[in-house]
Order: C-alpha cells, then sequence, then structure tokens
C-alpha cells in the first residue's frame, strides 16, 4: 500500500503502525490518528524511534477533548480541558514557526521535538505530563489565548514537590517600559502565532502568572529561545559573565516567587538576537543555537551544575564561531548572543535532574 505527500507530491509506501507520517520533505501527513514518535538521541544526533521508545502523544488524548485539526485560515482552535494536569513534573513546550509569514523559522518543531525528547528520556517525565503547542496538524496551535490556557494549566493546584518546566521557541520583540520596572527601559514580549492581530504576552504577564504562585517546594525552569528574551521573567537575579547582577525593578515592585523558585535559561540578553543555524549539526538541520547547546550539554554531561551548564553552553557557541571557514566569514554573521541564568530562591547547587 501507498499513499502520495499533498506538499511535494511524493510516492511513499504506507507505514504499518504509524498514525502519523512525515514525508521527507518535512509534510506531516496524519493517518489513522494523531500519535507520532519522538526522534531519539543517539551519541550527540537523532534517528526515529524504535518500538521500544516513549512516544509523546501530541493532542494530550488523556487531557483535552479532541477537536478539528489545525488549519491555517483558522488558527483560533482553542484547548479544552477536560482533566486536571498530572501531579508533581509537567512541561509545557511552545513552538512558534509563523508559517504565514515572510519572518517564518525552520527549525523550530525539531527544537520542541529535541526538549521534549530530553524531559521524557533523561529526566523521566511521563507522556501525559507534557503539553506541545505549534502549527503542525498533530498539535494545537501557540496562539496567544492557547498560550495563556496552557499557564494556567501548568500552574493548576500547585503542592510542595512539584516542578514545572516552560520551553519556548519562536520570536521575541521588546517596547518601552512606562511603570519604571525595567533597568533599560523596555519590556521584553514573546511573539505568539496571532501576535499581529492579539498582541504579544510581556514579561510583566509572564512574571504574574509563572513566576509570583510559586509556593515553598515548588520549581519551575524557563528555558526561553527568542530574540531579547534575557529578562522574559523579570526575576531579580540574573548570572552571566561569571557573576550576579542585580535587576530588581526601579520601582520597588516585588517580582520574586511566593517561596518556591524559579529558574530560566535564556538565549541572549535583552539587546541581542538569539541565533537559528544550522552551524551545529552534520546534517545541516535548523536549530535555535539555544536549545541544541542546551540539550547538548545535559545530554553529554549527567552530572553538571547551573555554572557548567552556561559554561558549556558558552565553548559550544565559541567553536562554532572560530571553526567558521576564514574565507566566509565575512558573508557568515557571527552567532553573537549570550545565553544567562535568571534566579529567585534558588540554590547554586548541582542540575542532574528536574524536580
Amino acid at each position: 500500500m501507498s499513499m502520495m505527500c499533498q506538499k511535494c507530491r511524493h510516492q511513499l509506501p504506507l507505514p504499518p503502525h504509524d498514525q502519523l507520517f512525515r514525508c521527507e520533505c518535512g509534510n506531516l501527513i496524519p493517518l489513522s490518528g494523531s500519535e507520532r514518535r519522538l526522534p531519539v538521541r543517539e551519541h550527540g544526533k537523532f534517528r526515529r524511534n524504535s518500538s521500544r521508545t516513549n512516544s509523546l502523544s501530541p493532542s494530550l488524548s488523556n487531557a483535552l477533548c479532541s477537536d478539528s485539526e489545525y488549519s491555517s485560515t483558522n488558527p483560533r482552535l482553542s484547548l479544552i480541558f477536560t482533566k486536571p494536569p498530572p501531579r508533581g513534573k509537567r512541561a509545557l513546550l511552545c513552538g512558534v514557526t509563523y508559517k504565514a509569514e515572510k519572518f517564518r523559522l525552520k527549525g523550530t518543531l525539531h527544537d520542541v521535538h529535541s526538549m521534549g525528547d530530553l524531559l521524557l528520556r533523561k529526566f523521566n517525565f511521563s507522556d501525559d505530563s507534557i503539553l506541545i503547542l505549534a502549527e503542525e496538524e498533530a498539535y494545537k496551535p501557540p496562539t496567544k489565548r492557547n498560550i495563556l490556557e496552557s499557564f494556567k494549566w501548568l500552574m493548576e493546584d500547585l503542592k510542595s514537590g512539584d516542578s514545572m518546566v516552560f520551553y519556548f521557541k519562536g520570536y521575541g520583540l521588546r517596547q518601552p517600559d512606562f511603570n519604571d520596572d525595567e533597568l533599560d527601559g523596555f519590556d521584553e514580549m514573546i511573539c505568539p502565532l496571532d501576535f499581529r492581530t492579539e498582541g504579544m504576552i510581556s514579561d510583566n504577564a509572564i512574571n504574574d502568572i509563572l513566576v509570583k504562585p510559586l509556593i515553598p517546594g515548588v520549581t519551575l525552569h524557563a528555558i526561553v529561545d527568542a530574540f531579547h528574551s534575557g529578562t522574559i521573567l523579570d526575576l531579580p537575579w540574573v548570572y552571566n559573565e561569571n557573576k550576579w547582577k542585580d535587576n530588581r525593578p526601579p520601582s520597588g515592585v516585588n517580582k520574586g516567587t511566593s517561596g518556591g523558585r524559579a529558574i530560566s535559561f535564556c538565549a541572549c540578553k535583552d539587546n541581542q538576537l538569539a541565533a537559528y543555524t544550522s552551524a551545529f549539526c552534520a546534517e545541516k538541520i535548523m536549530t535555535g543555537a539555544m536549545t541544541y547547546t542546551f540539550t547538548n550539554a545535559l545530554w553529554e554531561n549527567p552530572d553538571i551544575t547551573y555554572k557548567g551548564l552556561l559554561d558549556c553552553m558558552h565553548r559550544a557557541i565559541e567553536r562554532v564561531n572560530k571553526a567558521r571557514c576564514p574565507l566566509l566569514k565575512v558573508l557568515q554573521r557571527k552567532i553573537d548572543q549570550v545565553s544567562h541564568l535568571l534566579a529567585r530562591n534558588i540554590p547554586f547547587s548541582k542540575l542532574s535532574s528536574i524536580n
């Protein structure tokens, strides 16, 4: 039996068990359902899963009502949660490609799957504890409404011992701050799929929703691979260039937690752009420099500290910059970003597990 890819018109063999099949052109083809296996990391590279590997349900069938498929002409499909989030560990992974825009991003879904694979296989998250928002047919779209609703799911009914992860891959922007909350005079924003019509999500909103409710015994790790993401959670302390810096707002407003721990890894400083490049992969797969160096450092160093993680990321970027062909250096843009750590109520200790 065979089928045809509607995007590239290539004739493909029909897989016997998969419910969602990926063509060589990258097109996702739904077959009899919405299950899709994640790529598995092997010696620093990725291959497709064997039947023994954990799978990740894109639609979270145990938690969400079924809905019609995503369409680029109808990006407002909303999430409907029918069950409370699982206890213990849970994660929200958002990948925005902006397919309808001239400035669309490449490699977004690959990075989301890399992060999901890391959580599943290294940090023992369960399949139903990971919620993915992406533009592909198998997922709910990362609209502003869906992201905000997913924030509520992530933070619902917190109990001591809970551990949450928020990952965002997409664009970030800045706009003037009129509340005297920012040392540099600018608020940082993340851009949902429909930000042109519905607006962006500000660092103030993210702090209110994800940071302030954290109670004692609860930990949030945020990984934000976006432009101008340096202080996107508005946390009071920033660690980069081997020292802590005071990031408390001039207005004196409290930007901390309610006793819990918030740790944020960001792709770059507030005034920098994050790099999306194929320089790290022999297969020339586009990836966020921050996402690749973050996941790679954790895979290769099972007993690493927060500082060690930052150091590994910085060294990986420096190696890529130095390895560029001298004849092409004029044409190739140097990766000029400084990933750094923001924190509230965190001991500077080993990062051997997210718990």
